[in-house]
């Protein structure tokens, strides 16, 4: 059974940091695409950055390139997202999702995950 938790939202000043932490469990020994996707409050999933386990290709929206870095630890099985410059439009629930494969990219539509986080909330206000 595949498992996400979300970690490290919370509330940041505009222009600060935070470091979302996901970690997965159940995929074994098979690779797997990780991807970050956001919703604010009556908007839509918005897809933010995805990696791949077999080849650590990386993939960005670009709303967020340059100021949003998705990582991954293999050891522990975890992905990380870290995000800089953060504005108040960045406020939503952040979701982790995750998708058995071995393809060599990923990409970043929500589709492609059947695996889900419960989420985590980040708010940028002063």
């Amino acid at each position: 059974q595949v498992q996400l938790v979300e970690s490290g939202g919370g509330l940041v000043q505009p222009g600060g940091s935070l470091r979302l932490s996901c970690a997965a469990s159940g995929f074994g020994s098979h690779e797997y695409a990780l991807g970050w996707f956001r919703q604010a409050p009556g908007e839509e999933r918005e897809g933010i950055a995805c990696i791949s386990s077999r080849t650590d290709y990386t993939d960005y929206v670009d709303s967020v390139d340059g100021r949003f870095t998705i990582s991954r630890d293999k050891a522990s099985n975890t992905v990380y997202l870290q995000m800089a410059g953060l504005k108040p439009e960045d406020s939503a629930i952040y979701y982790c999702a995750g998708a058995a494969t071995r393809k060599l990219m990923c990409v970043v539509t929500a589709t492609e995950y059947p695996y889900w986080g419960q989420g985590t909330q980040v708010t940028v206000s002063s």
